[in-house]
């Protein structure tokens, strides 16, 4: 790539010149700041100590060489210490003529031989997916999507949380309050099976506040109650393996899973293996219990095991309970043995809000201790929650943003809008229907992604269904817009030659293609930094510098064949960019608006 191409450059002039090589942490390229003439900047202060010259001098220097030694410098020019660079318009037609036939453009053509297993969505079987739910999963994909395209051989698992006192709630609630089926409620099965969780947590509010009443203290009222003593007892016949307890646990996570599976084809994810909380955790149950053995870890006299952190600068962790019950710590050293005997990868990614900072760094933490030299190579991708005018969501309470009713509303709102600007009005029914649904759910995977992983981020559906700013819709429209073009010369008979032949590229056209230029770079980067937010601000960069560019130049109206050739090609370029990059955060790209 060009920075690459200057690099070397840089790095033979400086020898060259001062008979030495650069420090090459300082041989870095900057885009050239809009106020000055250049495509390309380098900072030259940091030379300055070693060549015993002033900044001036040495960009001065260093310009006049690269300028007569490399034709692909067209001019440059110094500004204190910041030597810029404008490149000629010749290179710009080579990288397009080069990539313009590249299909793969954007993408890493050759594997790197390199495993990335990367775990995303982990749903407890107690509720339906939510709208956190939503931008785990988007975010998970997307990440797994964009580093395949930078040459990782990626496997995308799902850890379903099938088993622990949270289900046993949901179960204890539908004995007493319903024993109906999702067909003879008229409900998804995780739909019904949340509301019993939510059932639940209401039936336990009031026989606590009854016990606080009669003069049990309030820390401890919520667990002996006989509800939650119901729900523990639950669990320890499930964890004997009571055949009437796992006949209804099955029952009952079966319909779980049909509700599932539909949201996520609809979300557009998919998983390559699903992990079960219940046949990991007796592996994590012998790992633990080894390392009691080999006196890594400790139990106490009431039984319970424990890991002894302090040293590390943590406190103890829990690892089996005093009945032998295990926690969600322990089922997931149980996962990672298994996926790493399963995959043997270079990482495992886990994709999981930043509440849980601290139980990835104890998990790394404690399989260094129990031995395994692997655990260096899991990650905690940890990204902010998702949060409502309203504030924050709460699953008990049964206040969360249900992921299929919110892709529902997302749907309809794309449908009212798109109506009342008339872009739907030349179009089929079932082609509308189809439009509807790319763009409200276009606009939903935008505006979840294009916020950086790290942060916590409000979401307003209205805001994200927009045809102008930054949107899905409006990358969306511009995308149809080139498709549009496209159809049209394509009536008008004009044959389309892929390599064109330009002498001088004007500037909207040198400012399209210059951003067109930066995007394996932005797959690049977006992969070492696990942020889909990167390819979609670049979407949007590129198809408002379409936009800029076909308001002043005419593409199909324009006489000049070999001048309406490049602007017909550097239109297609940008469209099958868009797709590209479309894919990669599974937003999909209309042909028609």
């Amino acid at each position: 790539m060009l920075e690459t191409i200057l690099s070397n450059a840089f790095n033979e002039a400086f020898q060259s010149l001062y008979n030495q090589q650069p420090d090459p942490r300082y041989v870095t390229f900057q885009k050239t700041r809009p106020e000055f003439e250049g495509d390309l900047t380098i900072v030259v202060f940091p030379f300055t100590k070693e060549l015993k010259r002033t900044p001036e001098v040495i960009a001065d220097e260093i310009g006049q060489h690269l300028a007569a030694h490399f034709p692909i410098i067209k001019r440059f020019n110094v500004v204190k210490g910041f030597l810029n660079f404008l490149i000629d318009d010749s290179y710009w037609m080579s990288f397009y003529n080069n990539a313009i036939d590249n299909s793969q453009f954007g993408r890493c053509e050759t594997p790197n031989g390199k495993h990335i297993v990367i775990e995303y969505s982990s749903p407890n079987t107690n509720k339906p997916l939510h709208l956190g739910h939503i931008r785990n999963n988007l975010l998970g994909w997307s990440v797994a999507e964009i580093l395949k395209a930078n040459g990782y051989q990626v496997t995308k698992v799902n850890l379903v949380n099938d088993r622990g006192i949270h289900i046993c709630k949901s179960m204890i609630a539908w004995q007493k309050w319903s024993q109906k089926s999702p067909s003879e409620v008229g409900m998804k099965g995780d739909k019904l099976v949340g509301s019993m969780y939510v059932k639940f947590d209401q039936e336990l509010k009031k026989q606590t506040a009854e016990a606080i009443a009669l003069g049990e203290p309030e820390d401890t009222a919520a667990k002996n109650v006989a509800l939650m003593t119901e729900a523990q007892e639950m669990l320890r016949q499930w964890e004997s393996e009571n055949t009437d307890v796992r006949s209804l646990w099955k029952t009952m996570n079966n319909w779980v899973y049909a509700g599932f599976d539909a949201t996520y084809k609809r979300l557009g994810v998919d998983f390559d293996k699903i992990y079960y909380e219940s046949e990991t955790y007796l592996l994590g149950k012998a790992l633990v219990l080894d390392g009691l053995e080999r006196n890594i870890l400790q139990k106490k006299q009431d039984q319970s095991i424990w890991c002894d952190l302090t040293p590390d600068g943590l406190d103890e962790k829990l690892l089996l309970r005093v009945d032998g019950t295990s926690v969600y710590m322990t089922q997931d050293l149980g996962t990672a043995q298994q996926r790493f005997e399963n995959y043997h990868p270079e990482k495992m990614i886990y994709v999981v809000g930043n509440e849980q900072n601290y139980h990835f760094e104890v998990l790394k933490l404690v399989l260094k201790k129990l031995g395994k030299d692997w655990a260096e190579g899991i990650e905690h991708l940890s990204y902010g929650m998702v949060e409502l005018p309203e504030g924050k969501m709460k699953s008990r309470e049964g206040t969360v943003v249900d992921a299929d009713d919110l892709m529902d509303e997302m749907i309809n709102t794309a449908r009212l809008t798109t109506e009342e600007l008339g872009k739907s009005k030349d179009l089929s029914e079932s082609e509308a229907e189809l439009l509807y649904q790319q763009i409200g759910l276009g606009a939903l995977k935008y505006f979840m992604l294009k916020v950086d992983p790290k942060k916590t981020m409000l979401f307003n559906p209205t805001e994200s269904i927009d045809f102008n700013g930054n949107t899905g819709p409006f990358i969306q429209y511009t995308h149809a817009r080139i498709k549009s073009i496209i159809r049209k010369s394509a009536e008008a008979g004009i044959i389309f030659n892929p390599q064109a032949k330009i002498d001088e590229i004007a500037p909207k056209e040198k400012a399209l293609l210059k951003i067109a230029h930066d995007f394996p770079a932005i797959v690049k980067q977006a992969g070492e930094n696990r942020s889909p937010a990167l390819v979609a601000n670049f979407m949007y960069e590129l198809a408002k510098e379409f936009n800029q560019f076909y308001q002043a130049s005419p593409i199909l109206k324009e006489e000049n064949t070999e001048l309406r050739n490049f602007r017909l090609g550097i239109s297609i370029f940008t469209s099958n960019i868009l797709k590209t990059a479309g894919n990669l955060i599974g937003m999909a790209m209309p042909e028609k608006m």
